[in-house]
């Protein structure tokens, strides 16, 4: 098996399923990587005071620059001329490998973004994600509880492994004013998308679009993960209607639903929040 290089996301993630107590084998499966490579992790990255995902990031980008190769300038050309069309890092690297057998790793690629920002450059504002994270201490869920909710520890294993078509993630986007929204549904193995408007994002509005957007290939429909937002408090209508299990991730979880909320990243950048639905279509 190869090894592939963890972002500083994943290592977020890791950090976060450890104080969650999870063993190394279960943080591997929801990471989406071998066993091998968090043990490797843990163990070449931890500090003094444990495993601590800055920190982690810091040795293991220290390490890499020990053995990088360098990158000609028409290189780093190409990378801003996609940078500037609103490519992902994620996609420049891959397009690189693919058409022009050239290695340059996302991660780079951030890092050429942060020094051209630090130089005065723009670059970052072709960056999707331009919202500031903001710290959570604790796990409180403010949102309340849904009735008979049934948690993603229940979910059958092969969704997880995207191993078949037909199991679903669910969520919401909001509009300006928080007037409208668009509901976003994302097949967790093809990543294929399906969207609805609705006037309001209430239970009863973002169940019938459900269904309806999920109503045609109902026969290829095992499952649907949501977040916990009140506006899916009708997934037992959903379950009932659709015959597929309904499940919910944790509170603040969200690469638990990443298939998801990587497309919802991929829409903002063309519907971001402040747009007014009112002018879109509704389909």
């Amino acid at each position: 098996m190869s090894y592939t290089q963890l972002t500083q996301e994943q290592r977020y993630q890791i950090y976060a399923l450890l104080k969650m107590g999870h063993n190394r084998t279960e943080i591997a499966t929801v990471i989406g990587t071998h066993k091998a490579s968090i043990s490797r992790e843990l163990d070449r990255n931890s500090g003094l005071r444990g495993y601590r995902p800055k920190q982690a990031h810091h040795k293991a980008l220290r390490r890499r620059n020990h053995s990088r190769i360098r990158i000609l300038p028409e290189i780093w050309e190409m990378v801003e001329t996609k940078l500037c069309l609103d490519w992902s890092p994620e996609q420049i690297s891959g397009w690189l490998s693919k058409h022009h057998a050239i290695q340059v790793s996302h991660e780079w690629i951030y890092q050429h973004i942060l020094a051209d920002k630090h130089l005065g450059g723009n670059l970052y504002r072709h960056l999707r994600c331009q919202k500031k994270r903001r710290k959570r201490y604790g796990s409180y869920d403010r949102r309340g509880k849904l009735p008979n909710r049934v948690s993603i520890e229940e979910r059958p294993e092969i969704v997880a492994q995207r191993l078949r078509i037909g199991d679903w993630e669910v969520d919401t986007l909001l509009g300006k004013g928080h007037r409208q929204a668009i509901v976003t549904l994302t097949e967790r193995k093809s990543r294929f998308a399906l969207l609805r408007k609705v006037d309001r994002r209430t239970a009863d509005q973002v169940g019938d679009a459900v269904i309806e957007l999920l109503l045609p290939v109902s026969d290829r429909l095992h499952t649907l993960t949501a977040d916990n937002g009140k506006e899916f408090a009708e997934h037992e209508r959903v379950t009932h209607e659709l015959h597929a299990d309904f499940f919910f991730a944790h509170p603040y979880t969200a690469w638990e639903r990443g298939a998801n909320e990587n497309m919802n990243g991929l829409l903002r950048q063309y519907i971001p929040k402040k747009c007014n639905l009112v002018v879109l279509s509704p389909n």
